[in-house]
């Protein structure tokens, strides 16, 4: 983040140690050709905000030709919706549509000033994972490293406009709120900003269900 105070990243860490996280578990999902794997929302139009528990296990399980793992699915789950509709002060959770395909889940919430995605490339290994990440890297415009406190012990970057990448274990997790205004919100909150927090959300679940 630009100018992230060192506070704000303790925050952020004393956070994904002590949240407690919920899986989307009956979340509906739609396998797409892999050459969609992202690049078409509508290919599911099942609400995917559901209230189901993580029933416990490993938070990184190889990927499943039937599905995304549970962890995976805790993008669309109860705490990274809570999460963003707190830091929007929204008056009802946005509606999200999701899809799986190319061993990326990905979950998009329609939000009045455009989409945010969410999305978790699972990977054989994380070997692999970091490889896929590394790429991601090279190929993102403006990626800046996410250092110290900020990256929360993981391999991390943002992007100038508006994503945030994290890798862990077998995992590599994108909040991309480039389609959103600069800043939004009440409290003005840029859209980087928000991507990160939504980040160490989703990286509070993994870590309380690894």
């Amino acid at each position: 983040m630009k100018n992230r105070s060192p506070l704000l990243a303790s925050l952020a860490l004393s956070s994904l140690l002590l949240s407690g996280c919920a899986a989307a578990g009956s979340v509906a999902t739609a396998d797409v050709p892999a050459s969609d794997a992202t690049s078409s929302p509508a290919a599911s139009q099942s609400p995917s905000h559901t209230g189901g528990h993580h029933g416990g296990g490993a938070s990184s399980p190889r990927p499943s030709a039937k599905g995304p793992s549970e962890a995976a699915k805790m993008v669309c789950g109860d705490q990274p919706m809570d999460r963003l509709t707190s830091i929007l002060e929204l008056s009802e959770d946005p509606h999200t549509i999701n899809n799986w395909a190319d061993s990326t889940f990905t979950c998009i919430y329609h939000l009045d000033e455009g989409a945010l995605e969410i999305s978790v490339k699972e990977a054989a290994d994380q070997a692999t994972a970091l490889r896929y990440f590394d790429a991601m890297q090279a190929l993102a415009a403006d990626a800046k490293p996410l250092k110290g406190l900020a990256n929360l012990g993981f391999p991390a970057y943002e992007t100038a406009d508006g994503a945030a990448v994290f890798q862990k274990d077998n995992f590599v997790l994108q909040v991309d709120a480039s389609g959103l205004p600069e800043t939004l919100g009440p409290d003005v909150i840029t859209r980087n900003a928000l991507a990160y927090q939504l980040s160490t959300t989703i990286l509070a679940c993994w870590v309380e269900h690894h």
